[in-house]
């Protein structure tokens, strides 16, 4: 079944400094269904104000998609006021003529050992032929309620129509799941079971986990603060890629060393290589006469004993020496790091790339061409913030989402403004003078922290 997932909305509830937070992609908040154009989708406030919670929730949120085990850090992300958090998240499954509106809800409690998931659901509503069913829980776990091996019943029986064997699966599944801390749902061990063929009224949920699966693995790409972090600190480059092969893809996250030539496997230089190449027919236009090379150093073995190749990234500009990439620009090398996933998401209708602060040391006028291009041109779907006030000048207004200072009401759309509004001036007007529903700038005095600065000198001088 070849399907385009696209994410609608997420709802977050209780992670970090979010009591209650919902973001509404574009195309959803002017309530339509579309499947082959770019959507963009900024987040911008002030520094604490929930930004980087979004790119976070959808890391952990793709990693439970992939059956991974909930990750230790998580227990450190749940809200200090609460003992649960909660994760939403809307798709919109187009297959052929069908649009499957599905939500994936998990709930997830603290305890001694860290962070258990206390609840999961797949609810979906079936739009065909200008016709929608009403929206209804088609797969629900909980945790607590022991007696049943999953909700609704008749699911259940499904599953037991086509193989008794199932139930016996289910409930090792069940156990397995519990043990790991990972999802029911999309578990390994479960997912084996809910995605076979069926022949049956299971058939249609069943290729929903399927295609929701393959989406976590090949389609989103999450790439948080740390991956800049790495490159400020010149450590790593983290090469995020997406590459198609004789009907084959391979993505993920290649780590190159910054400091020092590394060494990779036959498969990695293979990718690398490819990457590289991917790169090269665009770097050149965003950067002038830049291009990316791969400078080897000769064979050394790996730990297991195979041949591994010693190879360092340079970059190389017509009449000049190649230079290691790690001399070139922050802002160079961090448009290097997310270019392949940039190419994927501006190429493919069902790949979704969130990365937190785009603009880290990227040029501001660049930054609102790369933005301007991918929502003229692109198809993919875009999610980032950024502190940087250039794409409220390239964006439309529905594009634009902003964070407040109300942890019960973290994100909104700005009100009052006019398609011929300047809508970089309003957010600068609307942070002193305020006319949103929620207070968007926590206010702060100049006078203040001139006199708090005064302060701390005194203080230090009397040391």
């Amino acid at each position: 079944m070849q399907a385009i997932v696209r994410i609608s909305a997420l709802t977050i509830k209780n992670f970090k400094n979010v009591a209650n937070g919902r973001i509404v992609m574009p195309f959803a908040f002017e309530k339509k269904f579309v499947n082959d154009e770019s959507e963009v989708l900024g987040i911008y406030g002030q520094n604490g104000s929930g930004k980087t919670a979004v790119v976070d929730v959808m890391f952990f949120l793709q990693q439970i998609m992939k059956g991974k085990s909930i990750p230790e850090e998580f227990a450190d992300y749940i809200n200090t006021d609460s003992n649960n958090a909660e994760i939403e998240v809307d798709f919109n499954i187009f297959v052929e003529k069908i649009i499957y509106e599905t939500t994936y809800k998990i709930i997830f409690r603290k305890d001694y050992n860290g962070v258990t998931i206390e609840k999961e659901a797949l609810s979906c509503a079936k739009n065909e032929n200008d016709e929608r069913s009403n929206k209804t829980v088609f797969l629900e776990f909980v945790r607590m309620d022991s007696a049943q091996i999953l909700r609704p019943a008749v699911r259940l029986q499904e599953l037991l129509e086509d193989n008794k064997e199932n139930k016996t699966d289910l409930i090792v599944a069940r156990k397995m799941a519990e043990k790991s801390r990972c999802s029911y749902i999309f578990g390994e061990n479960s997912r084996d079971i809910f995605c076979k063929k069926y022949t049956n009224a299971f058939s249609q949920y069943s290729s929903i986990i399927k295609i929701l699966y393959e989406y976590a693995v090949k389609d989103l790409f999450v790439i948080r603060n740390s991956h800049s972090g790495y490159i400020t600190a010149q450590v790593i480059l983290p090469m995020a890629f997406k590459l198609e092969k004789d009907g084959k893809g391979r993505k993920g996250d290649l780590p190159v060393l910054l400091w020092e030539p590394v060494v990779l496997s036959a498969e990695e230089k293979t990718i690398l290589y490819g990457i590289v190449d991917q790169i090269n027919k665009v770097i050149s236009e965003i950067i002038p006469g830049l291009q990316i090379g791969v400078k080897e150093h000769g064979k050394q073995a790996l730990d297991n004993g195979e041949d591994g190749w010693k190879a360092e990234l340079v970059s190389k500009r017509e009449g000049q020496t190649e230079i290691p990439i790690r001399m070139e620009s922050e802002g160079i090398v961090k448009i290097i790091s997310i270019l392949s996933a940039l190419i994927q998401a501006y190429n493919q209708k069902t790949v979704c790339l969130v990365i937190d602060e785009l603009d880290a040391g990227i040029f501001e006028y660049m930054l609102g061409e790369l933005l301007d291009i991918f929502n003229t041109d692109g198809k993919g779907q875009l999610i980032f913030t950024s502190h940087n006030l250039r794409a409220l000048e390239m964006l439309d207004k529905d594009n634009i989402m902003f964070s407040t200072v109300n942890p019960d009401n973290r994100y909104i759309r700005m009100k009052k403004i006019r398609e011929t509004n300047n809508l970089r001036k309003q957010y600068i007007k609307s942070l002193t003078l305020g006319g949103q529903d929620e207070v968007i700038y926590d206010e702060t005095n100049s006078l203040k922290i001139a006199r708090a600065f005064r302060k701390a000198g005194k203080k230090i001088g009397g040391l």
